[in-house]
Order: C-alpha cells, then structure tokens, then sequence
C-alpha cells in the first residue's frame, strides 16, 4: 500500500500549471499577447473551479460509498444534484439567469430544498434504506420537475439555453463563481471529513455502531449538509457533472487501507485531478465547438460503471 497523498498533490501541482497553458490556442506566457490576461482572468479561475468541483464530487462519492456500503453510490443518488440542477434550470426558465448571482443561488436553493426534505423523510432515526429510498425518490422528483420545467419553456432559445446548462462546462467561468464554490465545497469536505469515524464503525454494522457511540441522526446530519454543500456548490456554478464521485473513490481505494474516513482526502485529490485533466482535454479536441465537461466525464463514467457491474458479477458467481 503506498501513501496516496503526497502523489496525488505532486500529480495536482504539476497538472495546474499545464492546464493554465492548454487550450485550443497553446499559450506562451513570453510571447502571447496579452498572456496575464488570459492567465489570471480566464485559465487560473477556470482551473480553480475544476480543482474545487472535482473535490467536491470526489469527497462525496468516498463518503456514501461508505455510508451505504455500496460501492456504486453517486452523489447524484441523494437527490441533492438534480435538486440544485432543478433550481437553476427554475431561474433560468423565469430569466433571472442574466444576473450572475441568480443562477448559483437558485441552484443553491434547490440543494438546499432536496438536504430539506431528505432530512424530514429519512428522520433521525431513519435506517440506511430508508435514507437511500427516500433520495431516490427525491431524485426522481427533481428530474421529473425538471423534465417539466423544460416543456415548459417559452421558446427554442430557453429549452436550449437549459439544455446546454445542463450538460455541466466550465466554459467562461471566472472568479465570483470560484469565490462562491470553493468555501462552500470546503466547509462540505470538512464535515464530511468529520463523519469519518461514523462511516469507519459503520462498516461493522449499524448495531456496532450504536454501541461504539455513533450516533445515527448525527452522522445522517454531518453526510447530508457536508454532501449537499459540495455537490450543490459545484452544480451552481458548473451544471451537472456526473460519474466523478463514482469513479475516483475506486481509483484510490486499493492505495489506501480500505476505509472510509481513509478514503475521503485522497478521493477529494483524485477528483480535483481527474476534472481537471478532463476540462483540459476538452479545450484540446480539435472540435468545431468545444466538447462540454459533463459529457466527456459521462463518456468516460458510463464504461467504468460497467466495468465494475461486471467485475460485481464475476465475483458472485
């Protein structure tokens, strides 16, 4: 077993600084015109966000594969992302979108409305399949309530609008959107960082876990504001990005000892990774457009999850 870390923030140190030049015109910081510009207004901020999201998504996705022991857990499962996803596409069916605050706090909003109403379903003493349940439902909800918000739109122009929003960029962001991720996605990592020792005694079950002093409606509480500050964080600045919270925790696994409170810095640091190196590829393709991060995460998602479906299934025979 090797130690995660240190790799993973080498990897990250040398990754930014590249992703600072990558792009569909390769940046010389010497002989660019107008480097400092593009640098510090567009890339620097643009890297900063895939770092801060992808940290997010990554410390989430470790943390309720642990809660629920189930190694295909996705954030999007909570029902928190498509709750924050519902906001926005809300603010920018009504047109507050023009306003760069109004779309990040509707997002906020709906994030905030799924921890809501997950908390006053699942209750305190709800068990783990009662919690997962009921954001499933909330998921499903938040999709269809979505779903209806498009029909809903006035024109072509809004439906798109939504639908391009929807696929998850990180194209022409800059630092308000940094400044209003990256505390928040923080304060969610550290929480979620803090639930770690719940999610360890969990492993032996959920009696054990009484008896070793855990509190149930404690660790419930610390998951759902630690995974909604993240995730919904990330979905208001940056749209749906999906897959991230699934893979990464099985890419650092095998480096760590194999539990959850272990697994959750060394995934937030593979996450910052993988999302950045993903929106870099995406600057990169010699496309007519550029390719949207969301998609590309979920060309990439979509095979590992199978891989591991049938990983799951050779192991059963």
């Amino acid at each position: 077993m090797t130690r995660p870390i240190p790799l993973l923030l080498i990897s990250l140190a040398v990754a930014i600084p590249l992703s600072l030049l990558a792009g569909r015109v390769w940046l010389d910081p010497w002989t660019t015109p107008n480097a400092a510009v593009i640098l510090g207004e567009l890339r620097l901020p643009r890297a900063l966000l895939a770092v801060t999201i992808g940290g997010g998504l990554g410390a989430a996705g470790a943390a309720m594969q642990g809660y629920l022991r189930n190694p295909l857990a996705d954030p999007g499962l909570f029902g928190i992302a498509p709750g924050a996803a519902l906001g926005a596409v809300v603010s920018l069916l009504l047109g507050y979108a023009a306003s760069a605050w109004l779309l990040p706090l509707f997002a906020l909003a709906g994030a905030g409305g799924a921890m809501l109403l997950l908390a006053l379903i699942a209750g305190r003493a709800g068990g783990i399949a009662l919690f997962t349940l009921a954001g499933m439902m909330i998921a499903s909800l938040a999709g269809a309530l979505t779903s209806l918000a498009i029909s809903l739109a006035p024109n072509a122009f809004a439906t798109s609008e939504i639908v391009v929003w929807l696929m998850g960029a990180l194209t022409d962001r800059g630092w308000p959107d940094v400044w209003l991720a990256a505390p928040l996605t923080l304060a969610g990592i550290v929480l979620l960082r803090l639930a770690g020792r719940g999610l360890d005694a969990l492993t032996l079950g959920e009696a054990a876990a009484r008896s070793l002093g855990i509190s149930p409606g404690r660790l419930q509480a610390l998951l759902v504001v630690g995974v909604g500050l993240t995730v919904g964080s990330g979905v208001a600045v940056a749209g749906v990005i999906g897959f991230v919270g699934l893979m990464v925790p099985h890419l650092v696994r095998p480096l760590t000892d194999r539990r959850p409170s272990a697994l959750i810095v060394p995934s937030a640091l593979a996450g910052a990774l993988l999302v950045l190196v993903a929106d870099c590829l995406c600057r990169i393709l010699p496309l007519v457009t550029e390719l949207r991060l969301g998609i590309a995460l979920s060309l990439i998602g979509a095979p590992f999850f199978l891989h591991l479906l049938l990983k799951m299934r050779r192991e059963a025979v």
